[in-house]
């Protein structure tokens, strides 16, 4: 038997706590139990996470994989402490893609990167993960903890996603769309996860901190930042057989992500009195001086799903939606020519 070496270092001296992160896995063992679907082979702490895709019920599938972030609204959660709702972003970034394409999403691993890992904010997050799964049909079937000292400030971390789903041959989206079909939105609940670097300076130009009370909601401004993204997925897979294409309205806004479904000789009229601006919007472009055209190509002003519709299916994809919780607008209609055009105002 070799004998210890004096003053011998070990792997805990350099920073790296295996035990905690072995109890981490054990911590969220629950959750991600909570989230088990058909399909689903093995649970947590294997070298690699299995999915049966005939025991999911697909005859012919065709896999569509995704991958995204959370982006600096990070650093509201870590400033604030307030971690409980980034998990479930950091899973809507994925799936309301993958629904975009015509796919069910599977399954989600998470990748999780901090200095120096504190189980109790650890867990939170990957509870937050495992709900946002739960909600949106998805498996949480493994993932990575990295404890890297050196590579991130004190109480600092980092967040990624990676989610496949998969549809049958021939279902995919967008498809068939066509001049005259109908343009849904599908409300969203605030700003989601994209453009808070812009957010975070005009939070600073106008002297508030998070702890303050937010100045268009209840709450203080950082909890009613942090709202955690909308799942579309439900609704989505419910309505997809009445859709032509759908658009998650992410960074770039209406503006950016609609052509992204359209075909290039095709475009779109919006109506921007469809809607009401909800009140998050109202601060945030008169705190920041924004002037229209940059908040619907940075923000999604309150829609965060577009559905291209069939005018004989509008009412049917309506219907699906609203069963799943979403409110519901017509914004207008698929045209000639590229581009997406406006009339109406935002405020």
């Amino acid at each position: 038997m070799t004998e210890p070496k004096k003053n011998g270092l070990t792997y805990a001296d350099a920073g790296v706590d295996i035990d905690a992160g072995n109890t981490l896995v054990e911590r969220i063992k629950p959750a991600a139990k909570r989230t088990k679907r058909s399909g689903v082979m093995a649970g947590l702490g294997g070298f690699g996470a299995m999915f049966d895709l005939k025991g999911a019920g697909y005859s012919d599938p065709i896999l569509v994989a995704a991958t995204d972030g959370v982006g600096t609204k990070l650093r509201i959660a870590i400033d604030t402490g307030n971690v409980d709702g980034v998990g479930i972003d950091l899973v809507a970034m994925c799936v309301n893609d993958l629904v975009c394409q015509g796919a069910e999403p599977l399954f989600f691993l998470d990748y999780f990167a901090t200095g120096k890992l504190e189980l109790d904010q650890a867990t939170r997050i990957i509870n937050g993960i495992a709900k946002g799964c739960e909600l949106s049909g998805c498996a949480l079937i493994g993932g990575e903890t990295a404890e890297m000292p050196g590579m991130y400030p004190e109480g600092d971390f980092d967040l990624a996603g990676f989610s496949v789903g998969a549809m049958e041959r021939g279902a995919e989206i967008p498809r068939d769309v066509a001049e005259g079909d109908v343009l849904l939105g599908l409300a969203s609940n605030g700003v989601h996860s994209n453009g808070y670097s812009l957010v975070r300076k005009i939070v600073e130009r106008s002297g508030l901190a998070w702890a303050d009370a937010s100045p268009f909601s209840d709450g203080t401004l950082g909890e009613a930042l942090l709202a955690p993204t909308t799942l579309y997925v439900k609704g989505a897979v419910a309505a997809m057989d009445d859709l032509h294409a759908l658009a998650h309205i992410t960074g770039g806004g209406l503006t950016e992500n609609l052509p992204r479904v359209l075909p290039e000789t095709l475009g779109a009229d919006i109506n921007l009195d469809a809607w009401e601006l909800l009140p998050v919007f109202k601060w945030l472009a008169e705190q920041g001086g924004l002037d229209q055209g940059e908040m619907l190509k940075t923000f999604n002003c309150g829609i965060g799903m577009v559905a291209a519709v069939p005018a004989d299916k509008a009412n049917a994809a309506r219907a699906a939606f609203e069963a799943a919780g979403h409110d519901v607008y017509e914004l207008g209609k698929i045209t000639a020519g590229e581009g997406v055009r406006y009339t109406g105002s935002l405020v």
